[in-house]
């Protein structure tokens, strides 16, 4: 119940609401992570939105766009060291770079 009551404060709606059918719907939306853009987001954004992308490659993403220019598309990132082809892959779907 408390978990309950706590979940609807995160989420800003009403506890009846959670016991809905709704609220799978809700909880789905709520866990959507919005794009990241790579060209302008700092370590700590890339590192808590990016799979697989923990605050060392975060880091290392940042270091590389800050020596060589912005990203012209979203595979350029295997460029970085520590950054394969399968985390490219896996933020596909998160990665903006606008």
């Amino acid at each position: 119940m408390i978990k309950r009551l706590l979940l609807a404060l995160i989420l800003g709606v009403s506890p009846i609401f959670l016991s809905t059918s709704l609220y799978a719907d809700e909880l789905a939306v709520a866990s959507q992570v919005l794009p990241v853009n790579i060209n302008k987001a700092d370590a700590e954004t890339l590192a808590q939105n990016l799979v697989g992308v923990g605050q060392s490659r975060a880091e290392a993403i940042v270091r590389y766009r800050d020596t060589y220019g912005p990203f012209f598309s979203i595979d350029d990132l295997t460029d970085v060291k520590g950054v394969g082809q399968s985390i490219v892959d896996k933020n596909r779907d998160r990665i903006t770079l606008e």
